[in-house]
């Protein structure tokens, strides 16, 4: 199967990777020197060093050619960059009259200026586009990349684009799950990030592994209440694309979002972090989108509420905290 990752950040390089172990794969970056990279050292060192990419696997700075990699029917477009990116790349595929036929997104958030999901910049987009869907679940991409164990779900309106993922990633170490909820998928993954940052500050703070399991468990609720406002299934939320996700990037010491809740936690500038991290934090991106999103739809969410102001308004992480102790009591199961 021929199948063109477009996007060479960390997730983006181990998808190819785990793809160029059975399949005929290209994966395209928009910097030229890093294609050089690539090819003359088989490793990213930007993004995923140490890891030693298959010999067989394909690298590309011509985006057209990536592009005709996969123009056949049978093939299918893996788009690995960040949410900001989305929108610029699938113009430039529909102005270069090159749209794959089948199409699958892995990036997780919201567009920061418009607050649309990725589903939504698609359709924008690509009007008329009908083989295209969201793959996600909880996964780190170092572990992918050296053939650990993972499973992940693709959401799709469209059988033929399940059939498709199915068919490039189901093989080896990674199990691939199937459904139609997109926008359930889509929320789950860009609220996990916030999230994130929550526990991540938490646990900088010293605040122990109760106040870190009841964080996960409300911060759940946020999702799911926000998920359903939405259009999203409720059972989503308590599967790989949402409880699963949420578990890994809280908790997970690969997780760029949790490592920027703990060097919030340290009194460090929201500026430094980024600059230190050096790859994106969906997280601090979306986190306003999210909430001016629940603010809309009237969907309380508490911790989503408090990360922005930490991010945002100079509000010292463990004042933000103690906001949230503060808050009245209330059931359980209603809120």
């Amino acid at each position: 199967m021929k199948v063109a990752v477009l996007g060479a950040g960390a997730w983006g390089t181990a998808l190819a990777a785990h793809l160029a172990r059975r399949h005929d794969a290209l994966l395209w970056a928009r910097d030229g020197s890093l294609v050089d990279e690539l090819r003359a050292t088989r490793e990213n060192q930007r993004y995923l060093g140490g890891v030693t990419l298959p010999a067989e696997l394909r690298c590309e700075a011509d985006l057209a050619a990536a592009l005709a990699h996969c123009a056949e029917d049978d093939a299918l477009c893996v788009v690995a960059t960040p949410v900001a990116g989305l929108r610029a790349l699938f113009r430039a595929m529909r102005d270069a009259r090159r749209v794959p036929a089948h199409i699958v997104w892995v990036c997780k958030g919201f567009e920061a200026d418009t607050q649309l999901l990725p589903h939504q910049v698609v359709a924008a987009e690509l009007a008329g586009h009908a083989s295209n869907g969201v793959l996600s679940g909880p996964s780190f991409a170092r572990e992918v990349a050296l053939g650990l164990p993972v499973a992940l779900t693709v959401a799709s309106a469209s059988s033929v684009c399940r059939e498709r993922t199915l068919g490039a990633f189901h093989h080896g170490a990674m199990r691939i799950y199937t459904g139609d909820d997109v926008v359930g998928v889509e929320v789950g993954g860009a609220v996990k990030n916030v999230l994130a940052i929550a526990t991540g500050i938490a646990d900088g703070l010293a605040l122990g592994l109760n106040a870190r399991a009841a964080l996960i468990t409300r911060g759940l609720a946020e999702m799911s209440r926000l998920g359903v406002a939405l259009g999203g299934q409720p059972g989503t939320f308590t599967g790989l694309t949402g409880l699963g996700d949420l578990i890994l990037t809280a908790t997970g010491d690969l997780s760029r979002n949790r490592t920027v809740g703990l060097r919030l936690a340290e009194g460090r500038t929201l500026d430094d972090i980024l600059a230190a991290l050096g790859h994106v934090a969906e997280g601090v991106r979306c986190a306003q989108a999210v909430l001016a999103i629940a603010h809309a739809y009237g969907v309380d969410m508490p911790i989503t509420q408090a990360v922005c102001a930490v991010l945002f308004e100079g509000v010292a992480p463990r004042d933000a905290v103690s906001a949230l102790l503060r808050r009245d009591a209330r059931a359980e199961s209603k809120h």
